[in-house]
């Protein structure tokens, strides 16, 4: 992707975004925190494409995947004032809808207008097909990475802020009380991915998110992390319980086994539990 190509996207998003700051200040306000979050996503994939090695041309893609990936956020909060997808609609099948119906990437050629649909199109999927094979499979790992890499920092504020601060459907409606659901605490504590419709209480949504440290899929991805330390941050939100602390202290582990094997120049290890796909589709 050209240079100027990637601008006329950006300013697209601009104005795009501008025409959802009508709404009432709490809709305003959670309009902002998916614009921020876009715009953030933007600055990790740019991270990331520096860290894995990617050229000019193919960064710029990837950076339009980043800027383009929750389009949908926008008119499925607009119409139904909420970010879950369970409850209102797939966003990325309406991103996906307002690219075309806009014609934002008619200007590009057809290979990377279907590196960008497909890269949107599977960025929140609770996992990619295993018989799904793409030559765009990086693209796709990449924007899954990014947009965890900055929830985990959207979540990371949130919990910082007065209740009264906080944008109101960031929380995914989930009651804040002092506990966590047994089936979430098991799939964590197994190195799996905890579902969100298994979240009752928003501590499973803190959860999660900790799990979701088996899911990244480039070495950039595990040094941030790390270096950003979420997940300390998170466990530190969770009642101080030994199977809390065992189930958290399993993906610290994990983590830090991950980036030890990145200091030595090799892969990153599997967790000895099942390796799911993330469930980044639900913020």
């Amino acid at each position: 992707m050209r240079q100027e190509a990637f601008d006329r996207i950006v300013a697209w998003f601009d104005r795009y975004v501008s025409g959802y700051l009508d709404l009432d200040p709490e809709g305003v306000r959670n309009i902002r925190l998916k614009q921020e979050h876009s715009r953030k996503v933007l600055e990790v994939m740019t991270a990331l494409a520096l860290g894995e090695g990617l050229g000019s041309e193919e960064s710029r893609l990837v950076a339009a995947v980043a800027i383009l990936h929750d389009v949908g956020r926008f008119p499925q909060y607009r119409r139904w004032r909420t970010f879950r997808d369970r409850d209102s609609a797939n966003h990325a099948r309406l991103g996906l809808e307002v690219l075309r119906d806009q014609r934002v990437l008619m200007h590009l050629a057809p290979a990377e207008q279907l590196l960008i649909e497909e890269a949107i199109r599977f960025h929140n999927l609770l996992e990619v097909p295993k018989r799904y094979r793409s030559p765009h499979d990086r693209a796709i790992r990449l924007i899954r990475d990014a947009d965890k890499l900055d929830i985990w920092r959207v979540f990371d504020d949130y919990f910082q802020q007065l209740p009264d601060e906080r944008a109101s459907a960031a929380g995914l409606g989930l009651p804040d009380r002092p506990e966590v659901t047994p089936v979430c605490l098991a799939a964590l504590g197994a190195g799996q991915i905890v579902r969100l419709d298994m979240a009752r209480v928003l501590n499973d949504f803190v959860l999660l998110q900790i799990s979701w440290a088996y899911d990244l899929s480039t070495k950039t991805a595990y040094r941030l992390l790390d270096e950003r330390g979420y997940l300390s941050r998170l466990a530190a939100l969770l009642p101080d319980l030994p199977e809390v602390q065992a189930a958290v202290g399993r993906a610290q582990r994990h983590l830090e086994e991950a980036t030890g094997f990145l200091c030595a120049g090799t892969e990153c290890p599997l967790d000895s539990g099942e390796r799911a796909g993330t469930l980044t589709a639900q913020l």
